[in-house]
This record gives structure tokens, sequence and C-alpha cells, in this order.
């Protein structure tokens, strides 16, 4: 999977204003509702608030992946942004998150999601690109660096 294929540069936020957990994956979740990418921005939210509340979805290392499956949407869509400051994501290693990467899909379609997840997490396992990532200066630059990494 090619997570251009499914990440578009309005859905891409740096920096990222929320302060807390909830209102950062609120802003992510409005990213994807202006790009008219949502057919219920509330389903979708409440499923990944809902999701996030069973476990936190902080991987470590600075990085977060909320997500969720709902029926408020159509297809596999993805929002990224980085946070300045850190933003406590009860991660496993307890670490502030600063790139927080969300995946919503709808509920029939698990292979896709997973594919996506799977290919987020083989991305930040590579420290040059997720330093790069985190001191992104604008969306366009992060958005180019993710696309120039996918065309390796």
């Amino acid at each position: 999977m090619v997570l251009t294929q499914i990440l578009e540069l309005q859905c891409v936020k740096v920096p990222l204003e929320g302060k807390d957990k909830e209102s950062a994956i609120t802003e992510l979740v409005d990213l994807l509702d202006a790009g008219k990418l949502l057919t219920d921005k509330n389903d979708v939210l409440q499923a990944v608030l809902s999701r996030e509340s069973t476990r936190s979805t902080g991987i470590g290392s600075g990085i977060a992946i909320p997500h969720g499956k709902c029926k408020g949407i159509k297809d596999l869509v993805m929002a990224i942004g980085i946070s300045r400051q850190g933003i406590d994501f009860q991660s496993i290693d307890g670490k502030p998150v600063h790139i927080i990467v969300l995946l919503v899909s709808p509920i029939d379609r698990t292979g896709p999601h997973i594919q996506a997840l799977a290919r987020i997490s083989r991305l930040m396992l590579d420290e040059d690109f997720k330093n790069k990532l985190q001191n992104s200066k604008s969306s366009q630059e992060l958005y180019d660096l993710i696309n120039d990494k996918e065309a390796e």
C-alpha cells in the first residue's frame, strides 16, 4: 500500500493546535470533514475516540496512530499532524507524542485498514525519516517527505 493514495495534502496539518489527545484527534477529523471525505463526522469522531478509550494508540517514540472503523465513511482515509509541544497520549513508553497519524475506514474493509497501519508502522521505524517528519516546517513539506519516501 502506498500512503499517498489515501493521504491528501489538505489532510496534513503542521503544526497541530490541539494540546491534548481529544482535541488533536478532533482537529484531524475536522481536516477529513473539510475535505468532504466523511459522510458522518460525528460517527467518525466517536469511532476513533471509542477505540482510543479501550487502549491508547500511542505506540511510543513520539508516534500515535489513532484509528477506527465506522459507517460514517465510504473509503479508507488518513490525516496526519505534527504537535510541536508534544501531547500526552498515554503512550506505551510514557513519552509525549509529536507525530499523529489518523486512519479511518469503513467497517467492512479490514484488509486495507490493516495494510495502512502496517505501512505507517514500517515507515516510522526509519529514525531519520521520522525526525524529518517531526521537524517539518509546513504541511506541504511533510506531505512531500511522505510522497518522496513512498516513491523510493
